[in-house]
């Protein structure tokens, strides 16, 4: 059974309908993942929070609450920087009450698939926690095959006796050196975890962020994935 793994989409609708696109574009009888999954932050930063909710509620893909979700919900942005703060408040004033209310009752964690996956945005300990690729341990399973973090925006897996846990990096805001948008299928099978990477328009994007007015080191940053 194959399962299309994203996560952070930041509310970046050009790199989400990017990979959308090549889900499609690369599915065939013996491959085609049957569902989708999200590790959470569906907003944040970039400008379409209001069309990334509703593509991930029409399509209803399994999420759980980042903290950028958080802080719309809640409407806090504590200890963000100046360009999360102001991503935090644009989606405030570009969300109507019934997608605030959506995000707010998203789980900080969540198993799907019969149990199979488990999915977190930062840590099964600490929602909030930056868990890299390499601090990936069997410690962090519990009886799922597959557990799913997001948050750090790195793209990585690492297969143990136990299980697995990955990352599929994030689809609207790279950050591990590679500008093009990422996610992820996992196999639950073989639990083999194909990581895939998708260019997508960072110019329109840069352009959507400098017209929305929100800081322009939101959109400068997508060229170097940082």
């Amino acid at each position: 059974m194959q399962v299309a793994v994203i996560s952070d989409v930041h509310a970046n609708k050009v790199a989400f309908d990017a990979v959308l696109d090549d889900l499609g574009s690369n599915a065939s009888d013996d491959s085609t993942p049957e569902s989708i999954v999200c590790a959470g932050d569906v907003v944040g930063y970039n400008p379409w929070p209001a069309e990334c909710v509703a593509e991930v509620r029409t399509r209803e893909i399994p999420t759980v609450m980042g903290n950028h979700d958080r802080a719309v919900a809640s409407d806090t942005s504590f200890r963000f920087n100046s360009m999360a703060a102001a991503g935090v408040e644009y989606a405030r004033e570009r969300l109507d009450d019934d997608a605030v209310e959506w995000l707010s009752g998203l789980p900080d964690a969540r198993t799907v698939l019969d149990g199979r996956i488990k999915l977190v945005h930062g840590h099964p300990d600490d929602p909030d926690r930056y868990t890299y690729p390499e601090e990936f341990s069997p410690s962090m399973l519990g009886d799922e095959d597959v557990l799913v973090t997001g948050h750090t925006h790195v793209q990585g897996h690492k297969q143990f006796e136990e299980g697995t846990v990955m990352n599929p990096g994030s689809v609207g805001q790279p950050r591990d050196g590679d500008p093009r948008a990422a996610y992820a299928v996992v196999d639950l099978d073989d639990q083999s975890v194909d990581e895939r990477r998708v260019e997508y328009d960072i110019d329109a994007v840069a352009e959507a962020v400098a017209d929305a007015g929100l800081p322009a080191r939101i959109g400068e940053r997508l060229y170097d994935g940082r």
